[in-house]
């Protein structure tokens, strides 16, 4: 399996992103699909693309934007949660209290993943998450799907752990990520 490179970040490579990482889940049988998403574009469209996976999308938090709010629209999570999505709404595994201390060891990890793109974190980060919450196994290969901003242009294959045994996570594979 080649690794698909896109030019440049962004939410223009979302369709493509997604479709790469259906085709990889089927013929691999990966059940678990971890998507991260704020305004709920990417959510939506993954629910088409992963109907019968168990699809988890991960948010901010609640106040990420603001005192006392939630970027991800009401109404849409009802929607997907009727159609069987799953969600996760928690602090950053590399932000929260990290980001009170400069050169945590959660920003170090962050900005070390950073290096390779800023959805290789989120990444990261939503498939900590999504363990956390109990709706992935640490005994299974997901697919996580994150991106550059908005959309979704990094999906990896891997297999998770919890945030507190975060070194024992395994990224196995790169399927797309921007360079």
């Amino acid at each position: 399996m080649e690794i698909t490179y896109f030019e440049s970040g962004g939410k223009e490579h979302t369709d493509s992103t997604l479709k790469i990482a259906k085709d990889y889940a089927e013929k691999n049988k990966i059940k678990s699909i971890v998507v991260a998403s704020t305004t709920g574009f990417t959510a939506e469209k993954a629910a088409e693309v992963f109907k019968g996976k168990d699809l988890v999308i991960v948010t901010h938090e609640a106040g990420f934007a603001g005192k006392d709010t939630q970027q991800f629209p009401e109404n849409l999570r009802k929607k997907l949660e009727s159609k069987g999505v799953k969600f996760v709404t928690a602090a950053h595994t590399f932000g929260g209290t990290n980001k009170l201390v400069e050169n945590s060891v959660g920003s170090i990890i962050a900005e070390t993943l950073r290096m390779f793109s800023q959805g290789m974190k989120v990444a990261v980060e939503i498939a900590a998450e999504a363990t956390d919450a109990g709706l992935v196994k640490t005994n299974e290969e997901i697919i996580s799907i994150a991106g550059t901003g908005r959309g979704a242009d990094n999906a990896l294959v891997v297999k998770p752990a919890n945030s507190r045994n975060l070194f024992d996570m395994k990224i196995r594979k790169i399927l797309a990520k921007p360079l």
